[in-house]
């Protein structure tokens, strides 16, 4: 009987001492747990934060990928616009010189042109004629036509030079009737050399003067029949043709060969002769 006591007192402390150790084994790992449920709690937190921020770094990857391939691209179509770019300012450098050569060659050609304009008054009496005329009349002569004729053998198309017809009377008569008879008889000879040679009209400068610059001042019948005269003269510019084909060349031969234009063409030969026959 005291040993079942015995045994049942042991047991029962082991019973009680066993309930207090579950008890503490309880409140010891209870918080433990707790921040193990913590932890793993934060931890999955933490592992959704990873996946998103990786996620929204793919993104941003992408995204510079996609920046990075157009900028490229922009880069590459840049640089094929400035090669472009710098082609045509070659083109266009290569034109410029082009132009400013062209420049240069037609500055050089008007130069040699204003030089032979210049001198364009060159123009030199090649051959000239007096055509007579009866008192009071107009009408050419057979032995007028045929001094016509001889003169205009030495006018050749391709040259250039010019006629002037000058018409002129004796002083019987009054000025206007006189300076209306010598544009008659200026506009005869006109007709003659346009009709019978051909001759442009543009190259024909005709004027009538009348009774003014007589060849012989008397007053007899010999002298009046001298200032009733049409001259024609021819006046040629062959230097200046030849300047306008080798400026050079002919400036030279001009230089050496040449007199000044003024010693040719501002004396008529009708007026070289000296006035023999005494006034009366």
């Amino acid at each position: 009987m005291k040993g079942f006591a015995t045994t049942c007192l042991v047991t029962g402390v082991l019973l009680a001492s066993g309930c207090a150790t579950k008890k503490y084994v309880r409140n010891t790992t209870a918080p433990v747990q707790a921040k193990v449920d913590q932890v793993g709690e934060q931890t999955n937190r933490n592992s959704q934060s990873i996946e998103d921020t990786r996620t929204q770094v793919k993104q941003v990857d992408e995204k510079a990928q996609t920046g990075i391939s157009a900028a490229q691209e922009r880069a590459s179509t840049a640089d094929q616009h400035a090669q472009a770019a710098d082609q045509h300012a070659g083109e266009a450098m290569n034109r410029a010189q082009q132009a400013a050569q062209s420049a240069d060659q037609a500055n050089h050609g008007l130069d040699s042109l204003r030089q032979v304009v210049a001198n364009i008054d060159d123009y030199k009496l090649q051959s000239s004629v007096a055509v007579p005329f009866k008192f009071d009349q107009y009408a050419l002569t057979p032995d007028a036509q045929q001094e016509l004729d001889k003169l205009v053998t030495d006018v050749q198309p391709d040259k250039r030079f010019f006629i002037a017809v000058e018409g002129y009377t004796d002083n019987v008569g009054s000025k206007q009737y006189n300076e209306a008879l010598s544009r008659r008889r200026a506009d005869s000879v006109v007709q003659y050399l346009v009709a019978k040679h051909d001759i442009p009209i543009y190259r024909i400068h005709m004027v009538g003067l009348g009774e003014e610059k007589p060849v012989d001042e008397g007053k007899n019948r010999a002298a009046r029949a001298k200032n009733r005269r049409v001259e024609v003269k021819v006046f040629s510019a062959d230097q200046v043709t030849a300047s306008l084909n080798n400026p050079a060349e002919s400036s030279a031969s001009r230089s050496e060969t040449t007199p000044p234009a003024a010693t040719t063409t501002t004396t008529p030969p009708a007026t070289t002769a000296p006035n023999t026959t005494p006034r009366q």
